[in-house]
């Protein structure tokens, strides 16, 4: 049956409609099934801009039914000092997989925000250590929100350090979620000594320079690299990477934007020095931690499949609650 229209969904309709374990179901869900090889691979394409860039991710997705999506987002990371305006900002467009109708257009920035912090959620549930009390998070804005929000769902975090370069923003951050989370938040200007302490560790951060070093992280540590998501960003030393255990979201595109792209530029790694997908981890194909002293690293770039299935889960729940404005692109 052809739809009335596309549903044209705002922000504050996707935030409404999607909690973050919701996300992390649907997130896991789309890392078996590319584990399993059931998916088309993802695509990506990037292209730069002054001050910042723009990338397109999409991907297709057999799910209770066929499900395209494509999203266009902008990333320029001093648009709040500059214009007032969000640093990631676009759209995310969801077809119906087998006949092309455009079934919805919705604003990128709330499924970005959660199907990334899901992806750091679900990936600790598999390769941090199950008794993981401490995190330092690095970078204390949306990102780094969410990424404690998942991490929560999935181990008992009791104390959190935190660190940005903003210390306003890092202290708003321990004010917002000590109480929401039950959590034990505190403002670190030594990223060395936190991380020293942490079972875990998140950077989420823009940062075109590494700052978390090998000396920096104990062993048995799992570490959630999440800021970098284009050939120019970078957070972790390559020397980090090449001793430990890294597991990408995505191979291929990790070896082009990710923090493997650095140490493979280096000539540190190679890209079967990479213990694989999360995907195969989910899916049971590879195992995830063998030891609890083994440092775990998640390279998270973003897969598009990740986007494809939570645009779909807030469709299918906008569409049951008559959420959102129909328009009819034909006429």
């Amino acid at each position: 049956m052809k739809p009335d229209g596309t549903l044209l969904l705002t922000g504050r309709d996707v935030a409404a409609l999607l909690t973050i374990e919701e996300c992390m179901t649907a997130v896991e869900h789309a890392f078996q099934l590319y584990g399993e090889g059931k998916t088309q691979p993802p695509g990506i394409l990037g292209v730069h801009a002054r001050d910042g860039g723009f990338h397109i991710k999409a991907g297709l997705l057999e799910l209770n039914h066929s499900y395209f999506a494509a999203k266009i987002n902008a990333n320029f990371p001093e648009n709040a000092k500059r214009v007032g305006l969000p640093t990631i900002q676009g759209v995310v467009v969801l077809y119906d997989g087998e006949n092309g109708y455009p079934l919805a257009l919705m604003d990128s920035i709330e499924i970005t925000i959660q199907r990334t912090g899901a992806a750091t959620g679900v990936a600790a549930k598999y390769l941090a250590r199950r008794d993981s009390k401490t995190v330092t998070i690095c970078g204390c804005g949306n990102q780094g929100r969410i990424s404690l929000r998942a991490l929560t769902k999935v181990l008992p975090i009791k104390k959190a350090w935190v660190w940005d370069r903003d210390r306003a923003q890092a202290q708003k951050f321990s004010s917002d979620l000590a109480d929401e989370l039950g959590v034990d938040i505190e403002v670190v200007p030594d990223l060395q000594t936190a991380v020293g302490q942490s079972d875990v560790c998140i950077t989420c951060t823009p940062s075109k320079h590494p700052f978390l070093k090998k000396d920096f992280v104990a062993p048995g540590t799992f570490i959630a690299a999440v800021g970098s998501d284009n050939p120019e960003k970078q957070e972790l030393e390559p020397v980090l990477l090449s001793g430990n255990k890294l597991v990408a979201d995505v191979l291929e595109q990790c070896a082009m934007i990710g923090e493997l792209h650095h140490a493979l530029d280096e000539g540190l790694m190679t890209r079967d020095s990479a213990y694989g997908e999360l995907g195969e981890v989910v899916a049971g194909i590879k195992p995830g931690r063998t030891s609890n002293d083994e440092v775990i690293i998640f390279d998270s770039t973003g897969m598009a499949l990740q986007d494809v299935v939570t645009a779909a889960e807030v469709y299918e729940k906008a569409v049951s609650a008559r959420v959102g404005t129909l328009i009819d692109f034909a006429h």
